[in-house]
């Protein structure tokens, strides 16, 4: 063994008389253990939350929208358009939407809905919102049962109506329709064919789906859709692929990645992320002071066997790594402790989903914990490399020891 490690580990195996020495040792180590399980666990936090959104919110929608750059009547010649840009360098697949703003009733409740009309092959392809059913099936929508069209609704938009499968619901459409009298609301009964749950509140809250020609009756519309909507081979080529459908659809139509309708919701999630690392970090800080506290005053403790090494040959450069090895170990230790108890209670929380959440506040039903691979080696780089600095200070002051001036009277 180097003798600089060997004296180095000596030196952290305290004797009986020196027991306080392994103690502060051992608070050194605890020290940045829980600095770096708590980091662990703050990054894996954030990260589950980016994941889990995303996923939910990719699962459920579309890669790509296109819309009307100035809202008019709706993209009329929505299926040419769509032929040509099917040819688009990244896209998977094309649908068709059309969205509108609805009152949903039953007899006994009533409240908001986003519809969306859609074509259940093309939407298949595109979206996973019509495999998130978990009552009834899609296919309901394409058979028209007692004369009633089929619709699904969000879990949560099902529970608050009082609605299950085969209840009939009326969509009201504010806007209504022109008639001698004038405008007057337009209502449509649905029956319920199924039942999706996405895990995201917004959409089993608020949303429901029908047939698009039953969502261009229930809004009053011609053969028109609001959107149309893409599927990419690849989510990084988001905006390559926007800017390429912008050119193909002309100027009368602007496309928006997923990215950019959820912009402020993953900028708040990375902000977050900073300031909770910033924050813990100040833990790590906390345990590098103890280190630092504890080779000072293992210094001062061992000035004699540091004289008497120093007067059989020792070089100043062996005394100051005896002590950076002291660091050093410490830091390993605690470092290596600290990612594994991290590990550990992230694959714990999240396997029996330990932490419960208000999914109408938080969009999930649990906290989410996503450790990944290079946030832990940053986070023991950055453990080893505050251990090693911390031992700068100590080791330089063990080196500048003058032998003669201790050994003088003994």
């Amino acid at each position: 063994m180097r003798f600089e490690l060997y004296v180095a580990q000596r030196y952290l195996r305290a004797k009986r008389r020196d027991r306080f020495f392994s103690i502060a040792t051992i608070i050194s180590v605890v020290g940045v253990s829980v600095g770096v399980a708590a980091l662990i666990i703050a990054m894996a936090i954030n990260n589950g939350f980016h994941e889990g959104l995303r996923d939910h919110l990719i699962g459920a929608s579309s890669h790509i929208n296109l819309v009307e750059r100035e809202p008019e009547y709706g993209i009329g010649d929505y299926r040419a358009l769509m032929q040509t840009l099917q040819g688009v360098d990244h896209i998977e697949a094309v649908a068709p939407t059309l969205y509108g703003e609805m009152m949903i009733t039953t007899p006994l409740r009533a409240t908001g809905s986003f519809l969306k009309g859609v074509d259940p092959d093309a939407e298949l392809r595109v979206s996973g919102l019509l495999s998130r059913i978990v009552e009834g099936s899609f296919e309901g929508l394409q058979t028209e049962t007692d004369e009633f069209p089929g619709i699904l609704l969000g879990r949560g938009l099902a529970d608050t109506i009082g609605a299950r499968v085969s209840t009939i619901v009326t969509l009201m459409n504010p806007q209504g329709e022109v008639t001698p009298l004038g405008r007057i609301p337009a209502f449509k009964q649905f029956q319920v064919v199924g039942i999706f749950e996405t895990g995201f509140f917004e959409l089993d809250n608020h949303w429901s789906v029908c047939l698009l020609r039953d969502a261009q009756r229930a809004l009053s519309l011609k053969d028109v859709v609001n959107s149309i909507e893409f599927r990419l081979r690849d989510l990084d080529t988001a905006e390559e692929a926007a800017i390429a459908v912008e050119e193909a659809a002309g100027p009368d139509y602007v496309a928006s990645t997923w990215i950019e309708r959820n912009r402020s919701l993953f900028n708040a999630l990375q902000v977050e992320k900073l300031v909770s690392t910033l924050i813990i970090s100040m833990t790590m800080l906390v345990a590098a002071m103890n280190i630092l506290i504890s080779l000072v005053m293992m210094v001062i403790e061992k000035t004699k066997e540091i004289a008497i090494l120093k007067s059989i040959g020792a070089r100043q450069n062996q005394i100051r790594r005896i002590f950076m090895w002291q660091g050093m170990i410490i830091g390993a230790f605690g470092t290596g402790f600290g990612l594994l108890v991290g590990h550990l209670a992230c694959w714990v929380c999240e396997r029996y989903r330990l932490l419960p959440l208000n999914a109408e506040v938080y969009g999930l039903a649990y906290v989410p914990f996503a450790p990944e691979a290079l946030d832990a080696v940053t986070v023991a780089l950055s453990a080893v490399a505050i251990s090693y600095l911390i031992t700068v200070y100590p080791s330089s002051s063990a080196a500048r020891v003058a032998p003669a001036e201790i050994l003088r009277y003994e």
